[in-house]
């Protein structure tokens, strides 16, 4: 995978080069975030998707739709960093951060980004459109690839409203592009069934929402060297996550200080944070939200019973699931 994203950037820094080379610095913000780390969950997923439903085909017919969806996150993450105002990202200065001190402008920097963000959703079209010839169901896996992308956005718009209905906003946010989308996709390539659709989506279901799940708790209690973000950023930046909500339902308002002090204040000092997570482990908040994500990844296991699904597909989809949904970063 890294080696077909490595010549993909190879190529598209020769294109910009005779288009504008001024805009030069747009493609390597795309590839710095691409390659700089990243787990490569979307592509294997889509791969263990390919191989459940025809394990006989060369599963390198599908490396173009998971270039896609890695170029696709590049250009979720460098918006959804500006939007809520994250200066890291995977171990390094996030997009808008990086152009504006370059720049030594952070209203041009930011802007620059955007305009980044919108040109990997071009590049991820371009790679998409490489693997639409190998499909057994081609229209309807391009159908797929862009009801993931309108998903996902509809989710992320969710999720600056800070809608309550966090189940809802976790499918859409971030289990359509993890889970739902790519398995999909590398179905449709292969030929699926409608029966083994059925399956992959009652097992993605559940498991795109224990991804969202423990990204929540990794967000409070995970290891800023591990997750390459500092701890605290979702509290500050006001998200309504899996853990506040259930900190919200056992706590009384009245008791609440600890969490309602940095809930959305940019400014809140790392004392503050430390107390509202102390609060989310005192209450009770964070052992149910832990209990909810194993009951979530049981019931993905669960889906993969039965004849439905072949191996070794069907293994490697188990195996993702755990890597999904425990996981330090």
């Amino acid at each position: 995978m890294d080696a077909r994203l490595a010549r993909f950037f190879d190529d598209e820094r020769r294109a910009a080069s005779g288009l504008a080379s001024e805009a030069l610095e747009l493609v390597e913000a795309i590839a710095a975030l691409t390659m700089r780390g990243g787990k490569r969950l979307r592509p294997a997923v889509l791969v263990a998707a390919f191989r459940a439903v025809e394990p006989e085909r060369d599963w390198r017919l599908t490396v173009d739709a998971g270039a896609a969806l890695e170029v696709l996150q590049s250009y979720l993450l460098i918006h959804d960093d500006w939007m809520d105002g994250d200066d890291q990202r995977r171990g390094g200065p996030s997009v808008h951060a990086a152009l504006g001190a370059k720049l030594g402008d952070a209203h041009l920097g930011a802007s620059l980004a955007i305009l980044a963000g919108d040109l990997g959703s071009a590049y991820a079209q371009r790679l998409f459109l490489g693997s639409v010839p190998h499909a057994a169901r081609p229209v309807e896996l391009h159908d797929a690839f862009v009801r993931m992308q309108v998903e996902v956005v509809m989710g992320q718009s969710l999720d600056l409203l800070a809608s309550t209905d966090v189940s809802r906003m976790q499918q859409l946010k971030t289990g359509s592009y993890t889970v739902a989308g790519p398995l999909r996709m590398g179905a449709l390539i292969g030929g699926a069934s409608d029966a083994q659709l059925e399956a992959l989506e009652a097992f993605g279901t559940p498991l795109g929402e224990a991804f969202q799940v423990r990204d929540d708790l990794l967000g409070t209690f995970g290891d800023p060297r591990q997750t390459g973000k500092p701890s605290g950023n979702d509290l500050r930046a006001g998200k309504r996550t899996a853990l506040v909500l259930e900190c919200e339902r056992l706590v009384p308002a009245s008791e609440r200080g600890a969490l309602t002090r940095v809930l959305g204040k940019k400014d809140a000092t790392d004392a503050d944070v430390a107390a509202a997570t102390e609060l989310f482990v005192k209450s009770g908040a964070r052992k149910n939200v832990e209990q909810r994500l194993a009951r979530l990844l049981d019931q993905a296991c669960s889906a993969l019973e039965g004849g439905t699904l072949l191996d070794p597909g069907r293994t490697m989809l188990r195996d993702l699931a755990g890597m999904l949904a425990i996981r330090d970063r």
